[in-house]
C-alpha cells in the first residue's frame, strides 16, 4: 500500500495575476480534478477557505481569502470536465464564490455506486482502486486559519491529486457494467439539482418535533420555521442559532402574547429575541392563518396501513434488484422515492431515466395488479407476470 501524494503540496496563490495564469492553464484542459474546503458551522451558507486543482500535469491550491475566485468562473462555464468526489456541497460553493457551477462534471462518489460501491470515501476509493493510503487528520481543521499548515496544504492536495486516475479507472468499470449512461445521467441531475436557497414554506418539513402538533399549534410551527429559515438566509446564520428547534416547538404550542411571555417559553433566551427578533416572532405567530395551504400529493387507493405494506414490499424487491445488479442499494432508490412512487405522486425518480428502466416499470406493474412477487426456491423474490382481471 502506497502512502500519501507522489506531488508536493504546493504553496497557494494568493495573487491575482496568478489565478489568472491558472485559468488561462486550466482552459486548455480536456478535465482538472477540483475540491474546496469549506465551512459552514457558523453560517447558513458555505464560505469557502481553499480551493484545490490537478490537472494532467500540474496540481494547484488557491487561497479565496486572499484572491477574488470570481476569476475562476470562465473554467466552470467552459467545456471542461470536472471530476470530482461528492460534488454535491462543492457545486454550492462555486455558486456563491463564482456566481456558476461547472456545466460538465464526473461525480468518482456517484460513479463508484454504479459498479457496486456503496456511497465510498475517497480514502477508500483511492485505497480500492489505486492502493493509495491518503493523509489523515487535517479533515476538521480550521480551514480558515492562516496560514495554513504544511499537514494541512499536503492532505488539501491529496484530495485531488488521484482523482483523474480514478476517473479513469471509473469511467472502465462503468463501461464494462454498460453504465456509463447511467452515471451519466445521474451527474446531469445533479447539475440540474436546485441549490438556492431553501424554500421557507418547506422549512417546517426538517423539524421531527414541530410534525406532531396539529391545529393552530402546527401552524404557527410552520410560520415560525418559515420565519427562521428567511431570517438565517439573510444574516448567514445557522437556522439553530436564529432559535432552536426546542424552542421553536415550545413557542408554537404555547403561543404566547408579548414579548414577556415570549422570553419565558423553555429554549428561548436573550440572544434569539435580540435586534427585534422578538416582535418578528409575535408577528410571525399572528399571520401563521395566512400561510399557503399544504398541497396533498394525489394518492392511490387504499389506506395508509395498505401503503406502509406495499413500501415494505417494494423496498424489499428494490433492494434485492439492486444487489443483484451490483447497484448502490440508496442510489437506485431511497425509501422516499419508493413512498411517491406507491402514493402514486409526482416526482419520484423511479418513473423517469435508468430508474424507470431498471426497477420503476416493474413496480408500477406490481402496483397497478399486473405481476405479483413470489418466493423462489433459493428463497429470492420473484416478479410474476399476472392477469390483474
Amino acid at each position: 500500500m502506497v502512502s500519501g501524494s507522489d506531488r508536493p503540496a504546493p504553496a497557494p496563490i494568493e495573487a491575482q495575476a496568478e489565478l489568472l495564469d491558472l485559468v488561462g492553464v486550466l482552459l486548455d484542459q480536456r478535465r482538472i480534478a477540483v475540491d474546496t474546503e469549506f465551512h459552514r458551522e457558523r453560517t447558513y451558507h458555505p464560505k469557502v477557505a481553499l480551493l484545490q486543482v490537478a490537472w494532467s500535469d500540474g496540481l494547484a491550491l488557491v487561497d479565496p481569502l486572499a484572491v477574488d475566485l470570481r476569476a475562476f468562473a470562465p473554467v466552470l462555464a467552459s467545456d471542461v470536465l470536472f471530476v470530482m468526489h461528492a460534488a454535491g456541497q462543492d457545486l454550492e460553493v462555486f455558486d456563491r464564490a463564482c456566481g456558476t457551477a461547472p456545466r460538465h462534471l464526473f461525480d468518482t462518489q456517484l460513479a463508484a455506486g454504479f459498479v457496486g460501491l456503496s456511497t465510498p470515501s475517497l480514502s477508500s476509493l483511492c485505497e480500492r482502486e489505486l492502493g493509495i493510503r491518503l493523509p489523515k487528520g487535517d479533515r476538521l481543521s480550521d480551514w480558515l486559519a492562516r496560514p495554513l499548515s504544511g499537514s494541512q496544504l499536503e492532505y488539501a492536495a491529496a484530495d485531488v491529486a488521484h482523482l483523474l486516475a480514478i476517473h479513469d479507472r471509473l469511467v472502465a468499470d462503468l463501461g464494462r457494467h454498460g453504465r456509463l449512461a447511467w452515471a451519466e445521467d445521474e451527474f446531469r441531475l445533479l447539475l440540474e439539482r436546485d441549490r438556492g436557497p431553501r424554500d421557507p414554506h418547506s422549512a417546517w418539513e426538517r423539524i421531527k418535533e414541530l410534525k406532531r402538533l396539529r391545529g393552530d399549534a402546527f401552524a404557527r410551527g410552520r410560520a415560525l420555521a418559515a420565519w427562521r429559515e428567511r431570517t438565517a438566509d439573510q444574516l448567514d446564520l445557522p437556522v439553530r442559532t436564529v432559535l432552536p428547534d426546542l424552542a421553536l416547538v415550545a413557542i408554537a404550542q404555547g403561543d404566547p402574547g408579548d414579548e414577556e411571555a415570549l422570553r419565558a417559553v423553555r429554549g428561548v433566551d436573550g440572544r434569539h429575541l435580540r435586534n427585534g427578533a422578538a416582535g418578528e416572532i409575535l408577528s410571525a405567530l399572528r399571520g401563521a392563518g395566512d400561510l399557503p395551504a399544504i398541497t396533498a400529493e394525489p394518492r392511490r387507493n387504499g389506506g395508509a396501513g395498505d401503503r406502509r405494506a406495499a413500501v415494505t414490499l417494494v423496498s424489499a424487491w428494490v433492494a434485492q434488484a439492486a444487489r443483484d445488479l451490483d447497484l448502490d442499494p440508496t442510489l437506485l432508490a431511497t425509501r422516499s422515492d419508493i413512498e411517491t412512487l406507491v402514493a402514486g405522486g409526482d416526482g419520484t425518480r423511479l418513473a423517469a431515466g435508468w430508474r424507470a428502466e431498471v426497477v420503476g416499470s416493474a413496480v408500477e406493474d406490481l402496483l397497478e395488479g399486473r405481476a405479483a412477487l413470489a418466493f423462489g426456491e433459493d428463497g429470492q423474490l420473484l416478479l410474476e407476470s399476472r392477469d390483474p382481471a
